[in-house]
């Protein structure tokens, strides 16, 4: 063998020095001075975005607290509260509401009894009631609150009600709030451009991102400066801003806003730079490809006519294409590997034959047991019925009987014909929106003809309208209330159908309390031609399930011996009006 006899030989030695020096040094360098630039410009950028956010509310907090000190001076105000009466004072509140439209107003008397409150419910209002501020403001003194709520974090003002200048009179409290909640970071995002959220006491209660995510986003509240989060999949930097009021302490549980700035932008700058970097060495390959242009034309003439070979191949899936191997391909691998995909080919179309093969004849034996079966008794039925017609002391009534069971006996026939050919072939759907009660309803009527266990439907009131094919659908309840009735036959236990609306699905439920299913059979009877009831096909069930599924829901099966078989289906609400057929 001698040193280019075999193409990794020729592509180590021609390129690979080349390659490697170029793209190496290059991807290392560039890629490191390009992510410490966007490391830093991120920083720069999350902090102003710290500043912008932090100077909106401040502003809105500064907006509120004048707009106390206006309301809590106004002469109504006063009357009203020196009144006592809280109807009163909650009429002059509901005014002042009306114009500012705050999250909460609260009035209370100077020995701290809710005068009124508007805008958040009763327990918010109660806990505000209670905070040290409305103690501040009777004794004279403005104070800052920031409170956790279910929605976000309450910032309220409060200021004294007083009358007089040098020795004011307290006459109650006046407390004004509002929300840092979704709206107002969605505001914030809306301005800054990044993801804001605001939390307490180690919960995130407020924020732009969705709530299934705001679990993992709590652990950036006990953090300080700028941390990395992965947060539903997403690499999130995020810088938490405190938001102590004035004069308090800035704790670990306390109130804080999180600035969060998806690395979405910098990893996709970073790729793009890649991407350079990888043409850039594509060309240098090139050019070392075209130094040592000889070798390659060698390499790349072989190598071409077996790819486009095997790509036919795989895309046509054609395995009697073989490639032909010429003299002049002098290349040891290229030789390996035409004659291996040759040898390949031909062990998988030999493979495939044998497998078609023996599926067939298994297919093909387990139907003519099946149909060899479920025929066989109803023409001997026939049989019989024909010879006792040819008896020449039949009567009328006899006669009429015996067509009887002959009738009943082609009908058997048809049923399982008809059965198995709706298992063999594609099932047509005409899909168009439908009551699912209604269908539900129609098919136990249908089902409860003849001797039997009976029915009870239990409908749930104001279920959404389905897209469905009714039809087929009624043919499969049918069939599956029908089986369900067998089950229970000889007992007094009815059949019990429902209707329900679950968390994201339309279920039907049909159960009974007959016999069961042995455990060892429950496995198995989806399977085609699986039965356990004298004179089935084994096919009810498999079309069922093909009838649903094809419907876009699906049907299960649990069932326990001697206490009954409970079947399941369920279609997902808003099913697609393009809903595939087939």
């Amino acid at each position: 063998m001698t040193l280019f006899s075999s193409l990794r030989s020729r592509i180590f030695l021609a390129i690979a020095l080349l390659t490697v020096l170029s793209i190496g040094a290059a991807i290392y360098l560039v890629s490191a001075r390009v992510t410490r630039e966007l490391e830093a410009s991120l920083l720069r950028e999350i902090h102003s975005t710290a500043m912008v956010v932090e100077q909106l509310r401040s502003t809105r907090a500064d907006t509120y607290a004048t707009l106390a000190r206006l309301i809590a001076d106004a002469p109504k105000l006063k009357a009203a509260v020196d009144t006592g009466d809280p109807p009163t004072v909650q009429d002059n509140a509901n005014d002042y509401q009306a114009q500012l439209r705050s999250n909460l107003l609260l009035v209370t008397s100077r020995t701290g009894q809710v005068l009124a409150t508007v805008g958040a419910s009763p327990r918010a209002a109660q806990v505000v009631a209670t905070q040290p501020a409305l103690r501040d403001a009777t004794a004279g003194r403005e104070s800052v609150s920031l409170l956790p709520q279910p929605d976000g974090i309450m910032h309220l003002v409060t200021v004294p009600i007083a009358v007089g200048v040098s020795q004011p009179d307290i006459l109650g409290t006046l407390s004004l709030g509002f929300l840092l909640d979704d709206t107002f970071a969605a505001q914030l995002k809306d301005v800054s451009g990044d993801d804001i959220a605001f939390g307490m006491d180690g919960q995130v209660l407020a924020s732009t991102l969705p709530r299934t995510e705001r679990d993992q986003l709590s652990a950036a509240l006990r953090r300080s400066g700028v941390h990395d989060a992965t947060i539903g999949g997403e690499e999130f930097a995020v810088l938490p801003i405190h938001l102590a009021p004035p004069g308090a302490r800035a704790d670990e549980g306390g109130p804080v806003a999180l600035v969060l700035r998806s690395r979405t932008e910098q990893r996709r700058f970073l790729q793009a730079i890649h991407t350079e970097l990888l043409v850039t060495a594509f060309v240098a390959v090139l050019l070392a490809i075209l130094l040592s242009f000889t070798v390659a034309r060698t390499i790349t003439r072989p190598l071409a006519a077996i790819t486009a070979i095997m790509r036919d191949v795989a895309a046509t899936g054609d395995l009697t294409r073989k490639i032909v191997f010429r003299q002049r391909w002098d290349d040891e691998d290229a030789r390996l590997l035409a004659t291996t995909f040759n040898s390949l080919t031909d062990s998988v179309a030999r493979a495939q034959r044998e497998v078609a093969q023996r599926e067939r004849l298994s297919s093909l034996g387990r139907l003519s047991t099946v149909i060899a079966h479920e025929i066989r008794n109803p023409l001997m039925i026939i049989k019989a019925a024909l010879h006792t017609l040819r008896m020449p002391t039949v009567g009328p009534d006899t006669i009429r009987e015996v067509a009887a069971d002959i009738d009943g006996e082609v009908a058997r026939l048809n049923r399982i014909v008809n059965e198995v050919l709706d298992f063999a072939r594609p099932i047509p759907f005409e899909l168009a929106e439908a009551d699912l009660n209604t269908i539900c309803r129609e098919s136990a009527l249908a089902a409860a003809a003849g001797p039997g266990a009976r029915i009870d439907v239990r409908l749930a009131p104001g279920l959404p309208a389905v897209v469905t094919d009714g039809e087929r659908l009624r043919l499969a309840l049918v069939n599956l209330m029908v089986n369900a009735r067998h089950a229970s036959d000889g007992r007094e236990t009815p059949v019990v159908v429902t209707t329900e609306r679950r968390d994201q699905t339309l279920a039907i439920v049909i159960a009974d309390q007959g016999s069961g299913i042995d455990r060892a059979d429950l496995s198995r009877v989806f399977d085609p031609y699986f039965t356990t009831k004298r004179g089935g096909t084994g096919l009810g069930l498999p079309i069922a399930k093909n009838i649903v599924e094809g419907l876009g829901g699906t049907l299960g099966v649990t069932s326990e011996p001697a206490r009954g078989t409970e079947i399941l289906i369920e279609f997902p609400l808003g099913i697609s009006q393009n809903q595939s057929v087939a």
